[in-house]
């Protein structure tokens, strides 16, 4: 599979199979994915994977503080003031995801459970939380979202499936208590990962993203 094949069939998964992945498999694409690009060769990143009974700990207690509508709050600034077209592709986003599962808008509930799903890894048996140094900024948080991207091809290829959530920036002091973080790290996102479960309809969600007019120009 090449680079172009795996951006083509790479979509945000939410539904996995139990079967943990093999941790040499885990190994293998964090091997790979340690090449990406940084600025000045930084590599500002560090990786906790969380499986198995940790996991579950971890599930356990970040749906107890989503329950009990425990406000969010992260280390780095993560909200933004969204305007047209922006808001209007991730409003798109919500609510087709909703659609697909058959819940409408008006449904509070049942968003509510949906939402949950971020917490519960969507039943992902992984899950990893990419962090780096507390006092680092953009052009390191950029570094990151390159080792993420290119960590997410990998995986592709080697035939796992994963979805990137910053939701799990959102809840810090468990994730802290139980995964291995470096002390002086703030969490930038999660990704939920394991070997896709082909039946679940939660998977036939997929996203149009816009052609390359709408945000690309051409000087010359």
């Amino acid at each position: 599979m090449n680079v172009s094949d795996a951006l083509a069939n790479r979509y945000s998964v939410r539904g996995y199979k139990p079967d943990p992945v093999p941790e040499e498999l885990i190994r293998e694409v964090l091997d790979i994915s340690r090449l990406a690009a940084s600025g000045t060769n930084t590599q500002p990143w560090h990786i906790a994977v969380v499986s198995g009974d940790a996991r579950d700990r971890l599930r356990d207690e970040l749906c107890e503080l989503f329950d009990a509508g425990t406000p969010q709050s992260s280390g780095f600034e993560r909200n933004a003031t969204m305007e047209s077209p922006y808001i209007d592709r991730r409003r798109a986003c919500g609510f087709g995801y909703y659609e697909t599962m058959g819940v409408t808008r008006e449904n509070k509930e049942g968003r509510l459970a949906i939402a949950r799903k971020n917490f519960e890894f969507f039943d992902a048996p992984h899950v990893a939380f990419f962090s780096m140094p507390s006092n680092f900024v953009y052009p390191q948080a950029v570094d990151m979202g390159i080792l993420l991207g290119s960590m997410m091809l990998v995986m592709v290829e080697k035939g796992m499936g994963c979805i990137a959530q910053g939701s799990l920036a959102g809840y810090p002091e468990p994730v802290k208590e139980i995964a291995d973080i470096p002390e002086d790290n703030e969490i930038l996102f999660g990704l939920s990962f394991g070997f896709i479960d082909d039946e679940a309809h939660i998977n036939t969600v997929r996203m149009d993203r816009v052609p390359v007019d709408e945000i690309a120009s051409f000087t010359s």
